[in-house]
């Protein structure tokens, strides 16, 4: 192995402790714990290296978000394969979204919520948030012709939804019932 593998691959690992070390405090405290100043303290590098790593806090945040993308798109597939048919292919997916949701309240806030920069449907959306959207898309595709727009509204319901319940502004008891409304919605031609 030669230095630059070596020190590429060090590089890779010091922003891999960053963002875990981001996502730990940001789970357990919240994002507004999450500074420069603490991620140096946890992970014990100074300031200055965490700077040369990434910019700034929203760039720590954004990376945390494209991970959280490629998690999302994993567990939405995880969720539709074995599922039988179309329609329970759409609920499991849905399922998995606000499951996912809930579960990791932060890094959801941090892939739609928190300062990003990141864009979806352009030419230079990152790959990550293309798979996601994959993900989803491959649920709606044998429900729907007009797939991409039937999954940003498929995508759309179900961010609404999580937002809602993360919020406790709907019943939680009555998941399920609007998951099979919005894919009975969606499944009619």
């Amino acid at each position: 192995m030669g230095i630059a593998e070596r020190k590429g691959r060090e590089r890779a690992e010091r922003e891999q402790r960053i963002t875990a070390a981001a996502r730990l405090i940001a789970e357990s405290e919240g994002w507004n714990a999450v500074t420069i100043r603490r991620l140096a303290e946890e992970i014990e590098y100074s300031q200055p290296v965490l700077y040369s790593h990434f910019e700034n806090r929203d760039a720590i945040v954004a990376a945390i978000a494209i991970e959280g993308f490629g998690e999302l798109a994993t567990a939405l597939r995880q969720a539709a394969h074995g599922s039988a048919g179309c329609q329970g292919a759409l609920e499991s997916v849905a399922m998995a979204y606000l499951a996912f949701a809930r579960a990791h309240p932060a890094l959801y806030e941090a892939m739609f919520t928190k300062a990003t920069g990141l864009r979806f449907a352009e030419t230079d959306t990152r790959p990550e948030l293309k798979d996601a959207f994959a993900a989803l898309a491959e649920a709606v595709g044998p429900a729907r012709a007009d797939v991409e727009v039937a999954t940003e509204t498929f995508w759309a319901a179900l961010h609404g939804l999580a937002d809602l319940e993360r919020s406790g502004r709907i019943r939680q008891g009555a998941r399920a019932a609007r998951v099979r409304l919005v894919v009975s919605c969606l499944a009619e031609p």
